[in-house]
This record gives C-alpha cells, structure tokens and sequence, in this order.
C-alpha cells in the first residue's frame, strides 16, 4: 500500500474515532447547579448585540474555577471583543466547546484538557463587563443539522451551535 493510501486509510480512521467518541460532559463550573443557570436561555432572542442568545451563562462567584466540560484538546485561549477571555476545547464528535467571559485562562493552545480538569475562571470579560460574573458556554458542531433552521432568529447558525442544557440536566 502506498503511502498517500495509509496517510489517507490513518486521517480516516482518526476522523471515524473522533466522531465515535462518547460525548460525556460535566457541568462546567465547579459546584454550579441547575438554579445557576436559566433552562431556557439558549437560543433566546433578543440578546444585545448577539441578536440571539447562542448558548448558556452558568453564573457563579468571580474566580469559581472553570472545568471542562468534556477531553479534548485546547485549540485557542485568548481575548475576543463580545466573549473576553475565552477558551475553544476540540472535544469528541468534532465538536468544539467554547467558554466565554472568564477572568482568567488556565490553559494554553494545544495543551490537553482533561475532562473536569480547570482551564480558567469565571468572569465578566468582553460583553459582560458591568454584568454578575458567569461562564457563558456553547458547543459547535461542524455536522448541521438543517431541521434545526429557524428563519426567524439567524436560524442558518443554529444548524451548528447545540444546546448544551439537555446535559448539563443530567447531572
């Protein structure tokens, strides 16, 4: 077998096992609960500047550590002007979890996050400053789900943000 065909066979099997991978994610916030965040925030509209609310702010004290949510792999930490200091975590099923507004990061690009493991803390950064300190959490998906499109509310966007609500409710 030649290399280009092994290179190809290694890069299909990895994109296979990643998308396989048991999903099990963890409330974000150490000790938060249900009552730290509103079970229908996510996709709530209007929402500032946003238009729509594209996740969920799980509030809690300013420096309560912030946990991943699920392993993956750190692919950015950094300032961004609406989410402040965040952290995009490349998890299982491809998807890409990101946490917003956080005071400060505790991981680097490329590092591993362990599920549970503490990549920052909760803030008020970016578009959340003057406002209580919470993490605002999202999940990405690069598969769409096109019956998810809502016209009303940037509903083409919605193919690719997962409300992550239904898990942290099963804690």
């Amino acid at each position: 077998m030649s290399f280009k065909k092994k290179a190809s066979l290694a890069l299909l099997c990895i994109l296979v096992a990643g998308y396989l991978l048991p999903q099990d994610l963890l409330m974000p916030v150490q000790g938060a609960a249900k009552q730290d965040y509103h079970p229908e925030s996510f996709w709530y509209y209007p929402w500032g500047s946003s238009v729509t609310h594209k996740g969920v702010d799980i509030f809690a004290d300013k420096g309560t550590p912030v946990l991943s949510a699920t392993a993956g792999i750190v692919l950015y930490t950094g300032a961004l002007k609406k989410g402040g200091n965040v952290a995009f975590v490349l998890g299982p099923k491809w998807r890409i979890h990101y946490y917003a507004h956080m005071a400060e990061l505790r991981s680097s690009a490329f590092d591993w996050a362990g599920r549970g493991e503490a990549i920052g803390t909760v803030g008020d950064t970016g578009n959340a400053s003057g406002k209580a300190p919470h993490l605002h959490y999202s999940i990405y998906t690069p598969i769409p789900y096109p019956w998810r499109i809502d016209s009303d509310r940037q509903g083409w966007k919605k193919m690719f943000i997962l409300n992550p609500i239904p898990w942290l409710q099963e804690d």
